[in-house]
């Protein structure tokens, strides 16, 4: 059994791959943040720079976020059990997506000067059974007003997701242990945290591990609550 980074009386949280450290696969809900395989560099541009031959040749692009292979993978393992995963309309959603949520940023900066679009949401997929219902139901359009490059900077993270969103999904999943094998920031961690769940999470880069020792060890900053 692998060693954990951290561990307190609610979260567990492993340093390595989702692949080779399983413990996560014991939960009973997957709640997570994937690489969206769109190339996404940590400076904040999707696409990467590429060569000749269409490769990615940039040397700060996510780790696994080439293609959607490690999130098919993952849901793969993961099975049946409900599901709440991140992901984007620039690819393919899983296929036994059951519900499509959006993640509304309306607190983003104004964008570029001169573009005909810009993209001010993400795409949010729930798979399986047995999420909390309510009447009226929650809404389809989740919003967050968090300034976003002011979340970057004070947490450490290029792609961090707000507490309160998170809280407010965690909120309809079923009695049980949260899993997050890309915890990233430590959001979905600290959410499960704050609303007395037990979670367990895995996260590739060390450094990403001290950020969220840290943010685990002292009181949560709610960046956009819902």
């Amino acid at each position: 059994m692998p060693t954990p980074y951290f561990q307190n009386d609610l979260v567990t949280l492993y340093h390595g791959d989702c692949l080779e450290i399983t413990e996560w696969l014991k939960a009973d809900v997957l709640v997570t943040d994937p690489p969206y395989g769109i190339a996404w560099l940590t400076r904040g541009t999707y696409g990467g720079k590429r060569n000749g031959k269409g490769e990615v040749v940039a040397k700060n692009v996510i780790a696994n976020d080439l293609d959607v292979t490690l999130r098919d993978t993952i849901i793969e393992n993961w099975g049946t059990k409900p599901s709440i995963i991140f992901g984007t309309s620039r690819m393919p959603r899983p296929r036994e997506t059951e519900h499509l949520l959006i993640w509304h940023k309306s607190g983003m900066p104004p964008g570029p000067l001169n573009a005909a679009f810009m993209s001010q949401h993400e795409e949010i997929y729930v798979q399986g059974k047995g999420f909390r219902k309510s009447s009226p139901p929650l809404r389809s359009v989740l919003v967050t007003n968090e300034h976003r490059p002011t979340a970057v900077n004070q947490i450490g993270h290029p792609t961090p997701k707000p507490i309160g969103l998170m809280e407010t999904l965690i909120d309809r999943c079923i009695q049980g242990v949260i899993a997050d094998p890309f915890a990233g920031s430590g959001a979905t961690l600290i959410a499960a945290r704050n609303l007395g769940r037990q979670a367990i999470g895995v996260e590739l880069e060390e450094k990403y591990c001290e950020l969220i020792a840290n943010r685990l060890s002292q009181d949560a900053f709610d960046f956009g609550g819902i």
